[in-house]
């Protein structure tokens, strides 16, 4: 499950962006080699929204991986398990061990390795808020009379091996009649009468039934009201279930999806499963969540302007994660990697090469942000931190987007195909995608692999240079072709003394312009270029194809560590990151707007106000910031009594005509009505 906080504004709505948590213990299973690989499921849930409460029995078959005498499984702290069945039904004893959300079943006749048995867990408890989540302060399960998801990482199940041990599942999940389930597989709907059980009013219920026989991740149920959209273009079975105040926004994310779904089809080959669900959660928990046969969208990214970046990475995640999983967590950028880079893909298909370029920015900030670990050792990190997040996803795009030019479009475009064939619906390992990488270079990439997993750090390129113009010579040679006028000769250094990659550069002249690959290997190489027209411009990797630090990356590296921050609560943490990009550019729009932000949550309003202002007056990079920074000091003269001036400010956001994250009707919502800050919440 992707976390990226980048892909919305600020903490206007707090619950709208999902917390990177990146200070808290490590669960056993992130350190400790597995003992035993899950097979299969048999769920039965009953959710009593109302309560907030599920009882459930999960049945689960599972072979030892080395001679066990306990198994040990994560389930969320809320649940609370009453009864532990072996398979001749027998009761066993099992202890609760909530600092890592585990329940340690003993065997009492032990397990051989690779004999295989199956546990029934009778299990229920109440799942409303975040106190008690296997990732703190992070709701992934919550269950409401609105909306319902059990997210596979809320551990709403017993789970082991989270996000490595593929399986299989049959859940079947009863819930009030009148709401719809959305789950992996074929499904079945049964229809019951009422019920005199406690708990139900004695209402009807219905029981949706989901057979997923393919090994994979098919642990995520949403659940509620919605509205429901089909289509079958393009041989697809999608579904769009969005909230009824999003319906009419379905008909043109259908589109989107199907779009994306092709591309990706034609990218990497047919998936594990032609339907697809797109759904919308709550704005409570993450942006959004994959499994397979469904994209989760949270509700304040769906807006009249299609996300279509954040839908097309859930939706190649039907690829990277669903068919092709990682073997370790080490190989964890093989799923989030390869689904952020063919976001990018998707993005330069849509956009062009501008939308590309401003994806690889985005993807090298994050790649730098936290990079103090190699990203081959990723397993010493906890998945949901934020250095996590930040190398297996944006440092793996990273590491896709220079393999690809590396090696050329056609052989790259070839290896992400047979990689995709070849292990789909299995687990694979960097050696297994490496493998066939070099098969199509025709040639050992142990250079290019070991420089960007096993390091940190990127290079900062200095490029030096000459321009001679070249000595009498006849205006033709004698085979008519017309011989150089000028040769660039010049140096490029960098700080790496073990860094090698080829760079383009390119010189723009009074005629054509030329590029020229140029292999940089250690800290200085030379080159020597001839051109017919006088050199006008001079660039090095102009198309951004390799991973370089520069002062706009350490600008926005800071302001991400600070998002981070402002995210887990640590207010002058975040203030602090802010100021060091402000150090480097204080005419940056987006590093005022986040320190104007920080102000505001602690109600200091008049230099929430000024930072603001900066913003506007900045260098409007971002563009969003703009109008953003007019909302929110409409906002801060609400608060203060100051209407006619908050509706001067609403106006001017309006004006911008920019609705980015949804900002237009934010605006005329308060234009109608003025904004008024919740009591004991932070908005």
């Amino acid at each position: 499950m992707q976390i990226d906080p980048r892909r919305l504004p600020s903490v206007l709505a707090i619950s709208c962006v999902c917390l990177m948590v990146g200070a808290f213990s490590i669960p056993s299973w992130a350190a400790e080699k597995a003992h035993l690989r899950v097979d299969d499921y048999q769920i039965e849930a009953e959710l009593t929204p109302h309560l907030h409460q599920i009882s459930a029995k999960a049945k689960v078959k599972f072979t030892a991986l080395q001679d066990l005498n306990v198994a040990i499984f994560e389930l969320h702290n809320d649940l609370r398990v009453t009864r532990v069945l072996d398979d001749n039904g027998q009761p066993l004893s099992a202890e609760r061990v909530t600092q890592d959300s585990t329940v340690r079943v003993a065997l009492p006749n032990g397990l051989a390795k690779d004999a295989s048995t199956s546990l029934t867990f009778e299990y229920e408890g109440t799942l409303e808020t975040a106190d008690d989540s296997p990732v703190p302060g992070l709701k992934l399960a919550y269950i409401g009379d609105d909306t319902t998801y059990l997210l596979y990482a809320g551990r709403w199940f017993p789970v082991s091996g989270y996000g490595l041990n593929r399986f299989t599942a049959n859940i079947s999940v009863t819930v009030p009649a009148h709401m719809v389930v959305i789950g992996s597989g074929k499904s079945t709907v049964t229809e019951n009468p009422p019920s005199n059980k406690p708990n139900t009013n004695g209402l009807p219920t219905k029981t949706f039934t989901f057979d997923y026989s393919k090994s994979s991740f098919p642990g995520t149920i949403v659940a509620g009201v919605f509205q429901e959209y089909k289509s079958d273009e393009a041989g697809m079975d999608l579904h769009v279930f969005f909230k009824p105040t999003h319906q009419a926004l379905a008909p043109e994310y259908t589109n989107t999806a199907v779009q994306e779904f092709t591309y990706f089809i034609t990218a990497y080959g047919a998936p594990l499963s032609q339907k697809l669900s797109v759904v919308e959660l709550p704005g409570d928990t993450v942006p959004y969540a994959w499994a397979p046969e469904i994209a989760a969208l949270a509700g304040p990214s769906i807006t009249q302007k299609v996300n279509y970046r954040l839908l097309a990475n859930a939706i190649a995640h039907q690829w990277w994660g669903t068919s092709v999983s990682p073997t370790s967590k080490d190989d964890w950028w093989l799923v989030d990697g390869f689904s952020r880079y063919s976001e990018a893909m998707y993005v330069e298909n849509a956009a062009g090469p501008a939308g590309l370029e401003e994806v690889v920015k985005d993807m090298s900030v994050g790649a730098l942000a936290y990079d103090t670990v190699p990203l081959s050792s990723a397993n010493k990190l906890d998945p949901f931190s934020t250095e996590f997040q930040s190398l297996v996803t944006d440092k793996g795009g990273m590491i896709l987007h220079m393999l690809r030019w590396v090696m050329g479009e056609d052989k790259f475009l070839k290896t992400m195909r047979e990689f995709a064939d070849t292990y789909q619906g299995k687990s694979a390992s960097m050696d297994d995608f490496r493998t066939i990488a070099e098969k199509y270079y025709g040639d050992q990439l142990t250079w290019f692999f070991s420089q960007w997993l096993d390091s940190t750090g990127a290079p900062e390129f200095k490029l030096k240079y000459t321009v001679y113009r070249l000595g009498n010579v006849p205006k033709e040679t004698s085979t008519g072709a017309k011989p150089p006028g000028f040769r660039v000769t010049g140096e490029i250094a960098q700080d790496l003394d073990l860094f090698r990659m080829p760079v383009d550069l390119r010189i723009e002249t009074d005629g054509k312009t030329e590029d020229k690959k140029i292999e940089v290997v250690g800290t200085n190489s030379a080159f020597s270029v001839e051109t017919f027209g006088r050199p006008r411009k001079i660039e090095l990797d102009p198309e951004h194809h390799v991973l370089t630090n520069s002062s706009d990356i350490r600008l926005r590296s800071s302001i991400l560590r600070g998002q981070a921050l402002q995210q887990q609560g640590d207010l002058s943490g975040a203030l602090e990151q802010f100021n060091k990009a402000l150090d480097l550019n204080k005419n940056s729009s987006l590093a005022h707007y986040r320190v104007a932000e920080i102000f505001f949550l602690q109600r200091n309003y008049q230099a929430s106000a000024n930072s603001y202002r900066s913003s506007i007056n900045g260098d409007g990079d971002p563009r969003w910031t703009e109008v953003w920074s007019h909302i929110q000091l409409g906002k801060i003269f609400d608060i203060t009594g100051q209407r006619e001036r908050a509706i001067n400010e609403y106006r001017q956001a309006i004006q911008t005509n920019d609705d980015t994250f949804g900002a237009l009707e934010e605006a005329r919502k308060y234009l109608q009505k003025p904004f008024e800050r919740p009591k004991n919440q932070d908005q």
